[in-house]
């Protein structure tokens, strides 16, 4: 079973330009150079499409949990920080706080699969906003 909890979203860095696939689903893209600043705080902070129900939804239906984590019974809690584009795209996925090194990969894979974001906004812009998002892991 897997729980998440939200901490502060927070964009940051850039990305390639993609166009989402019909299933809404796309790979974190590196970062690509721009002149738009990563924020830590936007004035409107970027959100998953649906709220943090259907993030809950996505992870819980999308991760695969270590086989060696399940046998062991372990559980932990990985912390990703990623960026959300002004288009929404999450770029440059990287782990900044992690209990089981076995989570990490797995943290890192779901972020990078997420669908696109609804886009942060700041002084009414769209804004590269740096988020942190912890993604708890619980054997079941």
């Amino acid at each position: 079973m897997l729980s998440t909890s939200w901490l502060a979203a927070q964009p940051v860095a850039s990305h390639l330009a993609l166009t989402p696939p019909s299933d809404g689903l796309t790979a974190a893209a590196p970062a690509a150079p721009t002149d738009s600043p990563v924020l830590d705080y936007a004035e409107r902070m970027p959100a998953f499409a649906g709220g943090d129900n259907a993030l809950h939804q996505y992870l819980k239906r999308t991760i695969k949990f270590p086989a060696e984590a399940l046998a062991r019974r372990l559980s932990g809690t990985v912390v990703v920080q990623f960026v959300v584009d002004e288009q929404g795209r999450v770029l440059d996925p990287t782990v900044v706080r992690s209990s089981q090194a076995l989570f990490d990969d797995e943290a890192i894979r779901l972020a990078r699969l997420m669908p696109w974001w609804e886009p942060g906004r700041h002084q009414g812009n769209s804004a590269r906003v740096r988020c942190t998002l912890p993604i708890i892991f619980t054997a079941r």
